[in-house]
């Protein structure tokens, strides 16, 4: 019932056991303990209790962080799988071809040619030619953004070259005056090189009666004789036999081609090092007609960049076991430019150059002679155009 107006509130006296409300301005905290707050327990101290709940905060704000984190990755990786195709199959880009027919034959595909007589440059592992000049040529199609088709062309580049079988020859001596076709620099250094198993071993000189070993027949043995005398020579039916004869002791040296030799050093897991050059250091390089002015340029650029990117060293490595650099070796005394050694050659009964006499197969691209993971895994990438 409501109140009549103008009558006065009557305070309301207090119970039994009521405390009277404590005076303006005063506390009350000498008279009685603090009241205990929410999630504190009986008897901890108020401290302890706010820095209970000062971890707890921390806590529960790092686990919101860590689901916030979660949550944005899980959409992220939604979102880019919803823009992704379904199929698995990767697809690299498709590169713009660099030349065009009629500069190759082909529209879209580089043709190589090389001599399959010549392991390590290229050699046969079963029904694949495989081998440093099928890992080159596979390098400079897709630097040209072309597909590659290899051909064997035997050790008649030029031949092939004139006939249009092929658009590009690899192997190619830089030294050699063989051939009218345009040479671009060297992609591999070589020259006729003398192994020991020591890399401090002494350069020998023709009265030192040093031993040597050289496959029969190849311009590595004629140079032996020819500097050293008919009697230091100790001849082999491969490179194999010759780092063979090297590794037991029966020879100090062998001579031989400076990548076959590390080639065959390398699979035979013999530590041989090269410690001089009977010639003046020359290179394998690329053949292209000289008619051909727009491949000549395509060409030239490939290989200035294969030299300078890193792909020639990764190559080598792979097939030579390191990278290999002739500039500062020495030479023995009666050293020779790689073109003279070559002519002279044919005049003094060297009928083949290393691993290029008609016993290469046995010398190519064969479970034994390989290096590890040779013959099995290189020339992948050389796709035969179809």
């Amino acid at each position: 019932m409501a109140r009549p107006r103008g009558k006065s509130h009557r305070p309301i006296p207090f119970s039994c056991g009521t405390r009277p409300p404590r005076a303006r301005g005063t506390t009350g905290a000498s008279s009685r303990p603090s009241a205990r707050v929410w999630g504190q327990r009986l008897g901890q101290p108020k401290e302890a209790h706010e820095k209970e709940q000062t971890e707890v905060t921390v806590t529960k704000r790092f686990r919101k962080a860590i689901l916030c984190v979660a949550i944005g990755c899980a959409m992220a990786l939604a979102f880019a799988m919803t823009g992704c195709s379904t199929d698995s199959t990767y697809e690299p880009e498709t590169k713009t071809p660099q030349v065009q027919s009629p500069t190759i034959k082909e529209a879209g595909v580089l043709r190589v040619g090389v001599n399959t007589g010549r392991a390590p440059l290229a050699g046969m592992s079963g029904n694949k030619i495989v081998g440093i000049d099928v890992d080159v040529a596979a390098a400079i199609a897709d630097s040209l953004g072309l597909k590659l088709s290899i051909v064997d062309t035997g050790s008649d580049p030029e031949g092939a070259l004139k006939d249009g079988s092929v658009d590009i020859v690899l192997g190619i001596d830089k030294s050699s005056t063989d051939g009218s076709f345009w040479k671009s620099d060297s992609y591999l250094p070589t020259g006729i090189a003398l192994f020991a198993m020591s890399e401090n071993a002494a350069v020998p000189t023709a009265t030192t009666g040093a031993k040597f070993a050289a496959q029969v027949s190849s311009t590595s043995a004629w140079a032996v004789m020819n500097e050293f005398g008919d009697t230091s020579l100790t001849s082999t039916s491969s490179p194999k036999e010759a780092f063979a004869a090297l590794s037991s002791g029966q020879v100090q040296y062998v001579a031989a081609d400076a990548v076959i030799g590390k080639y065959y050093a390398n699979g035979s897991n013999i530590n041989a090092s090269i410690i001089a050059l009977m010639q003046q250091p020359s290179g394998y390089c690329v053949g292209v007609l000289d008619s051909n002015s727009d491949l000549k340029t395509a060409i030239a650029n490939a290989v200035s960049s294969l030299n300078s990117n890193g792909v020639m060293s990764v190559i080598q490595s792979k097939w030579l076991g390191g990278n290999m650099d002739l500039s500062s070796v020495k030479l023995t005394a009666g050293a020779t430019s790689g073109a003279k050694a070559k002519s002279d050659s044919t005049t003094n009964g060297a009928t083949s150059t290393d691993a290029a006499s008609a016993g290469a197969s046995a010398q190519g691209a064969t479970s034994t002679d390989t290096t590890s993971g040779g013959a099995s895994s290189a020339g992948s990438n050389a796709v035969k155009a179809s």
